[in-house]
């Protein structure tokens, strides 16, 4: 493993947590994982959902709608979701027990209140880029190790899109979960058709 490849860590946020607003199930197991991997990387990305109180993809925000409905806005399908990772509330920051200290860059995401964000490189639309392809390829790492939460939403089309970037991805698969594993299980074949590589924890080398 090159010391330059970069560990990129998806969304390990509150509201994803067991407790959080949008929980996926065994969220909070993946945290002493991603701890115990930080080292093994001179480079440590993190996104983050960022999302303002007018969000457009929040159920409460719609009349009559409830959460996990689905609308069409802006020609795109749109999930919606409970409120979660509002700026500047407890649920949108990082789960206490994350080492945040070797994080070099935070990605925020979803801000914009007329669209999603799930990957951390785009928004849904593809319209406007977070600058995160530039930053790691101006850090000089083509190799992502990817992590965090939810597997089956922003890791999901964070990978996809690393991948169209040209990016050799590697998930770090006992590092995420999913809202829903049989979902996944279909998506990480998907995936790995593109090209990415499943790899575990115990897997990496220095």
């Amino acid at each position: 493993m090159n010391r330059m490849d970069a560990l990129l860590i998806i969304d390990v946020q509150n509201d994803f947590i067991p407790g959080g607003s949008l929980a996926v199930p065994g969220g909070d197991e993946i945290v002493p994982v991603i701890n115990g991997l930080m080292d093994r990387f001179e480079l440590v990305v993190a996104t983050q959902d960022w999302h303002p109180k007018d969000h457009i993809s929040f159920a409460s925000n719609h009349q009559g709608k409830k959460p996990f409905e689905q609308i069409v806005h802006l020609g795109l399908d749109q999930i919606l979701w409970p409120d979660h990772c509002v700026q500047g509330t407890p649920g949108a920051g990082f789960h206490p027990e994350l080492n945040v200290n070797p994080i070099e860059a935070i990605i925020r995401k979803g801000m914009d209140p007329d669209i999603d964000s799930y990957s951390g490189f785009y928004d849904n639309g593809h319209k406007k880029s977070t600058g995160l392809t530039g930053y790691l390829k101006e850090k000089g790492s083509p190799v992502l190790y990817c992590c965090g939460l939810a597997a089956d939403v922003c890791v999901y089309f964070t990978i996809k899109d690393a991948l169209k970037a040209g990016f050799q991805v590697k998930l770090i698969a006992d590092a995420t979960r999913a809202l829903d594993n049989e979902k996944f299980s279909k998506m990480k074949k998907e995936l790995m058709e593109l090209g990415m590589e499943s790899v575990e924890n115990t897997d990496l080398t220095f």
